[in-house]
């Protein structure tokens, strides 16, 4: 049974439609569907009596509410907001009281015991109204993935499930970092992103033969901590050659293959995201093509791995739901759960080791954010 309460719109849709009902029944029929009316809405039947005789149409407040939350409510949000890289207000919201209590041990934040009881009660809403004053918008365009080889009829093509539980389940991807020309040598970022948690891994290979290419995948694999179960890029012949098959058919647990389908993008949608925020965002489309910064770069990648797999809440789609428009057009609908850390996710899945588990939580807990973003390269 589903006891989840109505919002507001639905709420007012239901007694639009039973509004009709209503003022054509019977005194008797009217009885029963205000005992329905007030099973569903959970409303007191005086209100709903007066709803039925009166008007649906949601009016304005006429007199606005106080504020409830003041400027040091303001300014922790803005403190958590840039400790955890600005995400969405959907993914602060929920982390509000664990990430608070974390920053305060590391002294990155002072605040008293009402502000962090305000945050750990404040809404997603009223987050989302203090975040629209820091906003920033960066929008950056994709490239196009190459043509793949032979080797992709070897391998099917098809989707990881947006709905995967299971950890293991890696989407992969190439950057190029060429700059204006791709000609010459020049460093690539080798992306890996799991499905399920939103674990992300990232290495900076110099080159994309497969002795570069592996080395990557040999980096990651030496501090992923949990096995991998499938890999899944796109179509290029960097992932599928004689030799990188060898080295995952090599493995002592070899993973099986997937591909997506030639230019279909949002087959590789969650390392696609990734490669946005988590590697363009930082780098940008400038070339690099020297060793040292591809050392350099690893360095980035070494801090950025625990901070995002271990502070940053991500969100999954818990939901796909369809509805009609009133132009009978269909609109897809996504609802997500709560965010989480990917190390969180990690822990509640029952994947790792108990050892490793608790390194990870106790190395998380050493961390301050703040201090750490100002890693010195």
């Amino acid at each position: 049974m589903n006891d989840e309460e109505m919002t507001i719109e639905e709420r007012y849709k239901y007694l639009r439609r039973m509004k009709k009902r209503y003022l054509e029944a019977g005194r008797a029929e009217r009885g029963r569907l205000l005992d329905e009316m007030e099973a569903v809405t959970g409303l007191h039947r005086k209100s709903l009596i007066r709803s039925m005789q009166g008007s649906l149409v949601r009016k304005k407040r006429e007199q606005q509410r106080g504020r409830k939350y003041d400027f040091a409510v303001e300014q922790a949000i803005r403190v958590l907001s840039r400790s955890m890289d600005y995400p969405c207000a959907e993914r602060l919201q929920p982390n509000f009281g664990w990430m608070s209590r974390h920053l305060i041990v590391h002294g990155e934040l002072e605040i008293t015991p009402e502000v962090l009881q305000k945050l750990e009660q404040i809404s997603v809403s009223s987050v989302q109204r203090c975040l629209n004053k820091m906003i920033i918008e960066r929008k950056l365009p994709c490239r196009r993935a190459e043509e793949a080889n032979r080797w992709r009829q070897e391998v099917p093509a098809r989707r990881i499930a947006w709905d995967e539980q299971v950890p293991g389940h890696f989407e992969v991807d190439l950057l190029h970092h060429g700059g204006i020309t791709a000609s010459g040598q020049y460093v690539h970022t080798l992306q890996m992103g799991d499905v399920a948690t939103g674990w992300s891994e990232r290495a900076a290979v110099l080159g994309r033969s497969y002795l570069a290419i592996q080395d990557g995948f040999e980096r990651i694999l030496a501090r992923l901590p949990f096995r991998v179960k499938e890999i899944h890029p796109d179509n290029g012949s960097e992932f599928f050659n004689d030799h990188l098959m060898t080295f995952w058919y090599g493995q002592p647990h070899p993973p099986q293959f997937s591909r997506s389908r030639p230019w279909h993008k949002n087959d590789n949608r969650s390392v696609e995201q990734k490669n946005d925020t988590l590697v363009r965002a930082y780098l940008g489309y400038r070339r690099l093509d020297t060793v040292d910064q591809t050392n350099l770069l690893n360095h980035l990648y070494d801090w950025m791995w625990i901070y995002h797999n271990f502070f940053q809440p991500v969100m999954r789609i818990k939901e796909k739901s369809s509805t009609t428009l009133s132009n009978h057009q269909f609109r897809l609908v996504r609802r997500f759960d709560q965010a989480q850390t990917p190390l969180d996710r990690l822990c509640r899945s029952a994947t790792l080791d108990d050892t490793i588990k608790t390194h990870l939580l106790a190395l998380r807990k050493q961390i301050n954010p703040p201090a750490s973003s100002r890693v010195d390269l």
